[in-house]
C-alpha cells in the first residue's frame, strides 16, 4: 500500500487517539500536503521538530493497528463485500450454471464478515 494512502488510514482510524498538536501536524502532512518547513513555519517549531512528530505519529498509529487491527479487518470485509456483490451481478446476468453454488458462496463471506466483526 502506498505510504500516504496508509498513513490516511490509520489516522482515519486512531487519529483521534493522538493529541490536537499531533493531529494537526499529522493532518498538515498527510491531507494537506504540507512540507515540513511549511508546518514548521505555521508552528513555529523547527522543521526537525516536525519531522519527528510525524515520525512519532508513524509508530503510535501502527503501534495501535498491531493491536487492534481495525484496519485490516476493513480491508478484508470490503473485499468479502466486493466479492459478494460480484456475485450477486453474476446472478442478476444468470451466468452462473449452479445458483446453489451462489447462495453457498454469499452464506460463506457473509458469516467470515460476521465473525470478524
Amino acid at each position: 500500500m502506498e505510504k500516504i494512502v496508509e498513513q490516511g488510514l490509520l489516522y482515519d482510524f486512531y487519529g483521534e487517539l493522538l493529541t490536537k498538536h499531533q493531529q494537526q501536524i499529522y493532518e498538515g502532512v498527510v491531507y494537506d500536503n504540507l512540507s515540513l518547513g511549511e508546518i514548521a513555519q505555521e508552528e513555529g517549531i523547527s522543521r526537525q521538530a516536525v519531522h519527528d512528530i510525524v515520525k512519532r505519529c508513524d509508530k503510535i498509529l501502527l503501534s495501535y493497528e498491531e493491536k487492534l487491527q481495525l484496519v485490516a479487518k476493513f480491508a478484508s470485509i470490503k473485499d468479502k463485500v466486493s466479492q459478494i456483490n460480484r456475485l450477486s451481478m453474476l446472478y442478476e446476468q444468470d451466468e452462473l450454471e449452479d445458483r446453489s453454488i451462489y447462495s453457498s458462496q454469499v452464506r460463506k463471506l457473509s458469516a467470515e464478515i460476521l465473525q470478524e466483526l
